[in-house]
């Protein structure tokens, strides 16, 4: 696989390598996020959702869930939470990588069936462990899906997401990228991992949820108090 690049078609922003392609583009998922579907996703339990509904407690009565997507990529999983109702802010340091998920933001804005979620969802082009500390009790969740090598699959989709690779790295530093998740103190941190995926930086959950190829280690911190 030769060098990735930017481009652009007449459906918007792409990757390729002049062979492959790949492209931030959130109209697949409208069938994942209508209602009987979307509580069926285990990412909303992993985010402490309950019933379909991403509501919690405020000084002036209830508000939305506020979760912080601080490795977002191409946006799919903030996207469900967005569809559950959170209000969910996306980092991404990669600036091609943003440039794919603002250009995807942008066309959802556009659609009927995506337009409300997508108005819930709000980018920064910007590193999550510098950024992450300055959230400090303005986030309920922390949702971390750093990019990792042994997430490469054979497949011509996994192909498509090598691409990925030839832009961003995978992380380098997991117990800065943990600590800056701590440093938000939000209620809890939930980190995707292949289904038997190491630990990320080594750190034991207090419990973990298990799908079919994928699971969310899931960390609590009751004692914060947030406002």
């Amino acid at each position: 696989m030769g060098k990735a690049y930017l481009s652009e078609d007449q459906d918007g922003l792409l990757i390729t390598d002049g062979v492959l392609s790949l492209r931030a583009d959130f109209s697949a998922m409208r069938q994942r996020i209508r209602p009987g579907r979307l509580r069926s996703e285990i990412l909303l339990r992993a985010a402490g959702i309950k019933g379909g509904r991403a509501i919690v407690p405020g000084d002036d009565g209830e508000r939305p869930l506020r979760v912080a997507d601080a490795t977002a990529g191409l946006g799919e999983d903030a996207l469900l939470l967005a569809a559950a109702g959170c209000e969910v802010l996306l980092f991404e340091r990669d600036p091609v990588i943003a440039a794919l998920l603002r250009d995807a933001l942008r066309k959802a804005m556009l659609d009927e069936e995506l337009q409300e979620a997508a108005s819930r969802m709000t980018l920064r082009e910007a590193d999550s462990i510098a950024e992450l500390p300055l959230l400090k009790g303005s986030v309920d969740v922390v949702l971390l899906d750093p990019m990792f090598p042994e997430r490469q699959k054979s497949g011509l989709v996994g192909k498509k997401f090598q691409l990925l690779h030839l832009i961003e790295q995978p992380c380098a530093d997991e117990a800065a990228l943990f600590a800056a998740a701590e440093a938000a103190e939000p209620g809890r941190i939930a980190v995707k991992r292949p289904l038997k995926g190491p630990l990320l930086a080594g750190r034991r959950p207090d419990y973990a949820l298990f799908g079919k190829a994928i699971r969310y280690d899931c960390y609590l911190y009751p004692e914060w108090k947030r406002g």
